[in-house]
């Protein structure tokens, strides 16, 4: 028992770190991803884009889940890039992941 036990502690704490990250990474790239999407409509901007990715990210439970989120929006005469950058949280003390997601979406326009 002595010798198991502490293998079991750091499967079950390397599992939930493991947990904690997908789904940190999850909500950075769903609110990259709508970002861009906000940020490549026809009358978007580059502000809106990273409006829509910081409500996304607090929808989702916001420093809960992906801490210190920082949200960079640019958009050129072609595509429409957001890129969501935070820490995941962590059951590992001094220890905080960084997750960063982009997204790059084709503006839409109207052609003839």
């Amino acid at each position: 028992m002595v010798l198991l036990l502490p293998v079991l502690f750091t499967v079950m704490f390397l599992g939930m770190q493991a947990a904690l990250f997908y789904h940190a990474r999850s909500v950075a790239i769903a609110a990259a991803q709508e970002g861009a999407r906000a940020s490549s409509v026809e009358e978007g901007s580059g502000g809106a884009g990273a409006e829509a990715a910081a409500s996304f990210v607090a929808a989702a439970g916001g420093d809960d889940v992906l801490k210190s989120a920082r949200v960079s929006s640019s958009r050129t005469a072609e595509v429409a890039t957001v890129v969501v950058t935070g820490t995941s949280l962590s059951v590992i003390p001094g220890w905080s992941p960084v997750v960063r997601q982009s997204a790059t979406v084709p503006l839409e326009r109207i052609t003839r």
